[in-house]
């Protein structure tokens, strides 16, 4: 149902910072935006989407505010694609008599500005400095109550899972799942790297595309991963720990989790897809894994030992015989329900098929490598995320599916003539 901007949008102002941060972001982000239109013909009409023009001028402070947000594309290209969508929105809106209040609209703003821990004040004075008028922001706000509105109205009923649909998705009685596509960012944190990983996460929260998370991944990251970007295979959403489901479920396609803290690590994660499949998806009673332990930290020796190692195993049990005669300390074979598995091995174990090792985590405040080996997992039949969490993400799902095949329909009705 939201656009890239809206999600964007919501992105950037979830993350706290401060108005000196906030005013340096604008700046950095308006050096990198095209040339502003001439004065001359700034208020002519650009686009007409039936009898409803969209100006020079609103092309771009649009295109102003998308370069702010750094929404992936060119921004005048995208700024008019988004303005020509609000068009079609606000001539649907008209037609049931949908428009929100003044009061509404400043409430939504207010509501925005808030989660960036700015007032509403604070936050159109910053963006006034760098050439962006409040009411640029108060359209995009009021287009956007309006169309949420809309939407809910027109296809909530339809858009609500049924309780066989839950199931499915939740994999109950082996018919289906909801698996996600990830992204993923593990960088090593100690006494000595505190700021600079502060630095790191806060850049990687606000970066807006694929193309720059996995730049990201590859160049930062210490999980085995970052030799594709970052990028995951999908993955049944019951494979991830329990407290991590709610969070990957809530996210929108390109969004990013907040740090996720890991014992010497921190993780972050971008939604690349969620999807209903058909077949098993299981959820696990317990999941039995085996934790080498390796001096050295993530040395090169060290590194080079744990992939000599691992190329080694068959199976956990073979973990006993190089174990043998060294300090019992050095193995740690464990079968736990998965709420009580150790964030970060919960996560490696999630991308791990039976007998497969990875080596990104470390102990021992970063002295020790763990090969991390996965012994088995034993499937349950009990509950998984809740229903509610799961019901809610196929709703808004379904929702953006109706939203976009509705404005696809509007726009082919619709006569848009650019100049």
């Amino acid at each position: 149902m939201q656009t890239i901007l809206t999600q964007a949008f919501s992105a950037f102002l979830t993350r706290s910072l401060s108005t000196t941060a906030v005013a340096a972001t604008l700046a950095f982000a308006l050096s990198s935006t095209a040339t502003p239109l001439a004065a001359q013909g700034l208020f002519s009409p650009a686009v007409t989407v039936d009898s409803a023009a969209i100006t020079n001028y609103e092309l771009q402070q649009r295109a102003l505010f998308m370069g702010v947000l750094r929404t992936p594309g060119n921004p005048e290209v995208m700024a008019r694609e988004e303005l020509i969508k609000d068009r079609l929105k606000l001539a649907a809106l008209a037609k049931v008599g949908i428009n929100p209040s003044d009061e509404d609209i400043t409430t939504g703003m207010t509501e925005l500005a808030g989660r960036a821990n700015l007032s509403l004040n604070e936050f159109l004075t910053v963006l006034k400095q760098n050439g962006i008028e409040p009411e640029t922001v108060r359209d995009f706000t009021r287009v956007g109550l309006g169309w949420r509105e809309y939407v809910s109205a027109r296809f909530l009923a339809r858009a609500r899972p049924t309780e066989s649909e839950i199931d499915r998705a939740m994999g109950q009685a082996g018919s289906g799942g909801v698996q996600v596509l990830l992204s993923e960012l593990i960088v090593p944190i100690n006494e000595q790297n505190v700021e600079q990983v502060q630095q790191l996460t806060d850049q990687v929260g606000q970066l807006r595309s694929y193309d720059a998370f996995s730049a990201a991944a590859t160049q930062y990251s210490a999980s085995d991963s970052r030799t594709q970007g970052g990028r995951l295979a999908w993955m049944n959403l019951t494979k991830l720990p329990p407290q991590l489901q709610p969070v990957v479920l809530a996210l929108d396609p390109g969004e990013i989790t907040e740090p996720l803290p890991l014992q010497g690590a921190v993780a972050m994660f971008q939604m690349r897809g969620v999807r209903e499949v058909t077949g098993s998806s299981q959820r696990f009673a317990a999941i039995e894994y085996a934790s080498y332990y390796i001096p050295g930290g993530r040395s090169a020796e060290a590194l080079a030992e744990g992939r000599r190692i691992a190329s080694t195993l068959d199976s956990c049990d073979d973990l006993y015989g190089l174990a043998k005669g060294q300090d019992q300390a050095v193995l740690d074979r464990k079968s736990l329900v998965p709420a009580e598995i150790p964030q970060d091995i919960a996560i490696e174990l999630a991308k791990l098929d039976p007998n497969e090792t990875s080596l990104t985590l470390t102990r021992n405040q970063g002295q020790t490598l763990m090969l991390l080996m996965l012994c088995g997992r034993t499937a349950e039949l009990g509950e998984g995320e809740s229903r509610e969490t799961v019901a809610n993400a196929l709703t808004q799902q379904r929702l953006a599916s109706f939203s976009d095949s509705y404005l696809e329909q509007l726009r082919a009705d619709a006569q848009i003539i650019e100049k």
